[in-house]
């Protein structure tokens, strides 16, 4: 859901919810109330966004306080119970919010995978059937461009090393001898970084990965990805004609 909308619901629900709960308090314990609004405060958490989830929070403990509390219709509270529980539904507001958003970026995270996988497999499936290898080299730059959030990428057959940053066997990134932190740096802007193709330890060619116009941080599962990726490409060369 838009960000705004979900911002508006975490403002104007806890006090529509409050005055209603106001209705029935001479009948409703605050402690019950407080769980109606953190059951209010989970709602709007849970569409990730963490602004609303600690609006929502804010405003409910608020409000709360307004139409819950004595002396009621007032931003005054002179329960001690009544300031822990307004005090908690922030808490609780600020704390749910954080697992929302963890959780959304796992679930994204697993989402992101599957789609590698399924990269891979096509991948396979497409040297398994014998089709022509420049269509199986096409397919992986263009996979290789999503999986890192690059530019673009080039294929270059041939077995020269040059100096270039090399993305390794291993998922990680070297220039000059050093391993580069790309998670915190991202990878290099200022050069192409290989990709050796590679089969049974003979390089069949490489992949020149752009990653200029922004700073792309693939992680070292995005990585690995890649360089099967270009291993499937190494098969294919190796038992099909170019």
């Amino acid at each position: 859901m838009n960000r705004n909308r979900v911002l508006a619901i975490g403002l104007v629900v806890p006090p529509a919810v409050c005055a209603l709960l106001a209705l029935l308090r001479d009948s409703f314990d605050n402690a019950n109330a407080a769980l109606v609004l953190a059951v209010v405060i989970v709602g709007v958490a849970a569409f990730g966004h963490r602004s609303a989830g600690v609006l929502a929070a804010v405003s409910s403990a608020v409000w709360f306080d307004f139409f819950l509390t004595v002396p009621y219709n007032r931003f005054t509270i002179d329960s001690r119970d009544d300031i822990e529980t307004t005090i908690l539904l922030v808490v609780i507001g600020v704390a749910v919010s954080e697992i929302a958003i963890w959780g959304r970026r796992q679930q994204a995270r697993a989402s992101r995978h599957r789609g590698y996988l399924d990269g891979v497999i096509t991948t396979s499936q497409a040297v398994a059937t014998g089709g022509s290898t420049q269509d199986l080299i096409d397919h992986v730059r263009a996979e290789l461009t999503v999986v890192l959030g690059i530019d673009g990428v080039k294929f270059v057959a041939g077995n020269n090393r040059t100096s270039a940053p090399q993305l390794n066997p291993d998922g990680t990134v070297t220039r000059g001898g050093h391993i580069l932190k790309v998670e915190r740096d991202g990878l290099p802007t200022n050069a192409e970084i290989e990709l050796p193709v590679q089969h049974a330890g003979r390089i069949r060619g490489r992949f020149l990965l752009t990653a200029a116009t922004h700073i792309a941080r693939p992680d070292l599962d995005q990585r690995r990805v890649a360089v099967a990726l270009a291993d499937q490409v190494a098969a294919a060369l190796t038992t099909q004609p170019h």
